[in-house]
């Protein structure tokens, strides 16, 4: 066989595995659309326990779910201590929304947890009333019903990007309590470690904890978790 003839089987074979990719992903965003479709509880239910499952990360939005650990520790930092009135935004993480939805009911002290993504698949997972779409590219373009009114801030930013961190959405840190005692406001970012500059510039009173989130893909990207506020699952890194 010729070169030419390598070359031309070589072609084949791609278009043919780029034909089948096509293919999944219009079923699978048929599934989706089915799904968004039912709102009975045994759908709930199966959402609740399947979580990231239903969901393959797309490289090319810079997407790498983390290692349940991980998305476990960053979901309890956002609800301890939370009361029905606390405003919870996890913004371009959904691994960690999903592990809140994990929880038992008993477990989710407030109904106002809010997914920021760009990718509308996630509607799925958060719900019509509970996400929204947000774009790094125009980070000030979202509901204004939410702007300076979040209590508690999650975000892993999609890529290493000035545009990527956003202050508008947390509201003014008062130093007030929920009705269970604990600080109503808490930061965290997580992101990699030459962001640092950035991060304490926009939220001053953060710094770098011992905390060091895991991917459930192995990133090898030297990722940090920056917060403003200590607890039983990390220090301020000296």
């Amino acid at each position: 066989m010729s070169e030419s003839d390598d070359e031309l089987t070589l072609s084949s074979n791609a278009l043919a595995a780029l034909q089948e990719f096509k293919q999944e992903e219009q079923q699978r965003q048929e599934n989706f659309e089915k799904l968004l479709q039912q709102a009975d509880e045994e759908f709930e239910e199966k959402k609740r326990i399947q979580g990231m499952e239903l969901f393959k990360e797309d490289w090319q939005l810079s997407q790498f779910w983390y290692a349940d650990d991980t998305a476990d520790v960053l979901a309890e930092a956002l609800l301890e201590g939370a009361d029905p009135d606390t405003v919870i935004a996890v913004v371009s993480a959904p691994s960690v929304y999903a592990a809140i939805l994990k929880r038992p009911k008993e477990q989710i002290p407030t109904k106002n947890i809010y997914l920021f993504e760009y990718d509308t698949r996630f509607e799925l997972l958060a719900g019509r009333d509970h996400y929204v779409y947000y774009d790094y590219v125009q980070p000030l373009e979202f509901t204004d019903q939410l702007k300076g009114k979040v209590d508690r801030l999650l975000i892993d930013p999609p890529f290493l990007h000035n545009n990527c961190q956003t202050n508008s959405l947390l509201a003014p840190k008062d130093g007030s309590k929920t009705m269970n005692g604990y600080l109503r406001h808490r930061f965290m970012s997580c992101t990699g470690e030459r962001m640092a500059d950035l991060i304490s510039k926009l939220y001053p009173d953060s710094k770098i904890t011992t905390f060091l989130p895991q991917h459930a893909n192995g990133l090898s990207n030297e990722f940090r978790c920056y917060a403003d506020f200590e607890w039983k699952k990390w220090k301020f890194s000296t």
